[in-house]
């Protein structure tokens, strides 16, 4: 069996934080998910996930405007320079503190980024040159007294113009320029979040927190002639003659003033188009926006809801319209062609995605309790949900409906669910009562209770060869089979040790082999944990696992970073995934960092800083005492995500298998592409000039040319 499974795609999540932007031509969207960059294809209605990882989560990005270099900075400012187009990691920097926001020069040859309350303009690397130092800091820039939240560059690329937390606005020259003062935009009664040229930089727009935009013109004589007394004019040997400094060199005045929050606005009418579009967009808060280059298309990123949206604003309509789940994803299924995947969450609803395209095509919301299990029928058009709700229910994945729910006598939470290979019989196990419910599909009627576990049932599986034969898995270390469909009704109870994944024979019933995968999945240290990540193997289990399409291995995750790959009959790891290397999850670290140590001897992530958050909602604490989720303490001082794996299954094609994990539904897929990647080739580089060189005995230089045309045959020759 082939084991070279590589990251594919991230489809349950297509929002987290961050800044969303198109890319120049307007037909795609990029969305920072995590610590990964997720590239929504708008034309051909596609989504991919880049393959490069942040050191956490993403705080913004920026694209260069050919629109072949991508900019990721994540919390801590530090900033990966990736290839767009491949996906390739060029060059690493730390800028040493967050970043708040960056952007390429309209030229490209500049990148400007926030730094507190400076801003530095940084040399943009050259992607075809491989150099030691390549990000070179052309110019430090200060003059707010706060924190600069935004950068917006003119058109011509000889200046900028900044937005601080300190109300006002500035512009700064790229380059000296004599005369140049820097001008402050001054006259807001909030922090200023954005700043905009028109498109001949005649005018500049200021946008405030509070909904104040301010429109600044070139001040005329008139305006001139008041403020003589407040400050000079520049003399006419220092007006500059040329296009290039026309905006350093224009007195910016104040010529008109619209606020959003007032009851009757002044606003032009397209002005008021678009705010009743941004009132009704969203029922929360929103949190990143972005418009196409043609003005056609307006993207907008919530982050409580991890939401996606992109609409046509003249059409009035939705262009994109994605959403995650919105608490922890519990379980995932797969449909018999390979093609689909179901996920089930907290949130309660269930949720279909296309493997093709990586979207969610339909959402079910019928249940009001989280969804613990999902399965497809045989057939693949009939899909079932069990949810603590006490339901289990049958979907019509052609009408979109649900068609039937299943309900026990008394009210239980289901936690486990089983389809027979035809499709007719549908079982349930529960959590309290410690039964097995089974129902025909066709008349909804309960045929079947069966007994005899002492704990509650946490999985179900009927034989695939349509032996009638179910098989039920308890948390009083059994698993039972049961003859469901025969007149003898036997039952065979296998007991399990609770340390290790064994390997029964159902036939003989006898235990062929036994797996001890403890010291596999141990590592990453949480930032409350007393001892190492080598020994903290205490907490860490699987909860899930899947034989693979042929049935020589087993998949299995549970409560760690690293999802692991046995062959079943020789009982060895055959390979081991890390899911995640985003270190903003708690679990990811092998050890901690003593930095974040303070005099105290308390870890600084372990610390609530919610109360310097700047909007109320944020700063406020809703988290209910004693209460405990999926993933993380939420009556902790500080909620961190771990990471985990709640679900595992395999594709039936064998081709790829997903993960149902903190960052989303992970899918790996096999990996047979020929990537042909050159390392400093050149025209002159062939195996005539590697033979030449070795015969004027510089041994060194033929083998480093050698490794570097990378044959066979001549590196075997030179070594």
């Amino acid at each position: 069996m082939k084991s070279n499974y590589q990251f594919s795609n991230i489809c349950g999540t297509v929002y987290r934080q961050g800044n969303v932007l198109f890319t120049p031509d307007g037909n795609s969207l990029l969305s920072p998910v995590g610590n990964r960059v997720a590239v929504f294809d708008l034309i051909n209605n596609k989504s991919r996930t880049l393959p490069f990882e942040n050191r956490k989560n993403i705080a913004v990005i920026a694209l260069s405007p050919d629109a072949s270099l991508l900019l990721s900075v994540d919390d801590d400012g530090q900033a990966v320079l990736v290839h767009f187009r491949r996906g390739v990691v060029l060059h690493h920097i730390n800028f040493k503190k967050a970043i708040r926001d960056a952007q390429f020069s309209p030229d490209g040859k500049y990148i400007a980024v926030t730094h507190d309350a400076h801003v530095q303009v940084w040399r943009t690397p050259n992607h075809l040159v491989r150099e030691f130092a390549p990000f070179v800091l052309h110019r430090t820039y200060t003059g707010h007294h706060d924190e600069v939240l935004s950068i917006q560059w003119a058109p011509d690329s000889t200046c900028f113009v900044t937005t601080s937390r300190d109300m006002t606005a500035r512009l700064f020259t790229l380059n000296s320029v004599e005369g140049f003062r820097p001008k402050t935009f001054a006259g807001h009664r909030d922090a200023v979040i954005g700043a905009y040229f028109s498109a001949k930089s005649k005018a500049i727009y200021t946008v405030s927190r509070d909904g104040a935009v301010f429109t600044w013109k070139a001040k005329t004589d008139q305006d001139m002639e008041i403020d003589e007394d407040e400050e000079s004019a520049p003399p006419a040997a220092q007006k500059p003659s040329g296009v290039a400094n026309t905006i350093a060199m224009t007195r910016w005045g104040i010529h008109e003033r619209h606020y959003l929050t007032s009851h009757k606005p002044k606003l032009s009418a397209r002005r008021s188009i678009l705010h009743q579009i941004f009132s009704s967009i969203s029922q929360e808060k929103i949190t990143s926006v972005a418009i196409s280059l043609s003005g056609e298309w307006l993207a907008f990123g919530a982050r409580k809801l991890g939401q996606l949206l992109v609409w046509e604003w003249q059409s009035e309509s939705y262009v994109l319209k994605q959403q995650g789940h919105y608490f922890d994803m519990n379980t995932l299924g797969y449909a018999p062609d390979g093609q689909t995947i179901a996920t089930g969450g907290d949130d309660g609803k269930l949720k279909v995605w296309s493997i093709h395209s990586g979207f969610c095509f339909v959402t079910f919301s019928e249940h009001t309790a989280p969804v613990v299990d999902v399965t497809f029928a045989k057939q693949g058009s009939v899909l079932f949900s069990a949810s603590l709700d006490g339901t289990v229910r049958a979907y019509d994945l052609v009408r979109y409906r649900n068609f039937r729910t299943f309900t026990s006598p008394s009210p239980v939470q289901f936690s486990a669910l089983a389809v027979d290979p035809s499709g007719e019989v549908v079982a349930a196990g529960s959590t309290d009562s410690f039964e097995i419910f089974m129902w025909s599909v066709q008349t909804g009627k309960l045929l079947d209770v069966l007994s005899g576990h002492e704990a509650p049932i946490s999985s179900l599986a009927f034989c695939p060869s349509g032996a009638n034969q179910l098989a039920s898995g308890s948390w009083d270390k059994t698993v039972r089979i049961w003859s469901v469909f025969g007149r003898s009704r036997a039952v065979e109870s296998l007991t399990l040790p609770s340390d290790v994944l064994s390997v029964f024979d159902v036939r003989s019933s006898k235990q062929t082999n036994l797996i001890d995968g403890r010291k596999d999945i141990s590592g990453g240290r949480k930032a409350g944990d007393r001892v190492s990540a080598a020994n903290s193997t205490s907490t860490q289990a699987f909860t899930s696992m899947a034989y693979t399409a042929d049935g020589t291995c087993i998949l299995a995750g549970g409560n760690s970073k690293y999802v692991v790959l046995y062959d079943v009959r020789e009982g060895v790891l055959v390979k081991m995934f890390q899911i995640s290397e985003n270190l903003s999850l708690d679990g990811t670290e092998e050890f901690l960092d003593s930095r974040k140590v303070n005099s105290a001897g308390i870890n600084m992530d372990l610390i609530d800083d919610r109360g310097e958050a700047s909007d109320l909602e944020d700063r406020m604490d809703t988290t209910l005492p004693g209460a405990v989720r999926g993933a993380g303490d939420l009556s902790a001082r500080k909620y961190r995500q771990e990471v985990r794996t709640k679900c595992v299954r395999f594709s039936p094609t064998g081709r790829a298998w997903a993960a149902a994990s903190t960052e989303g539904l992970l899918i790996y897929a096999l990996d047979e592409s020929l990537a042909f990647d050159p390392f400093d080739l050149t025209i002159d580089l062939t195996p005539q000039s590697v033979l030449e060189v070795l015969a004027d005995r510089a041994y060194l230089k033929a083998l480093v040319l050698a490794f570097r045309l990378n044959e066979k045959p001549i590196i075997q020759a030179r070594v």
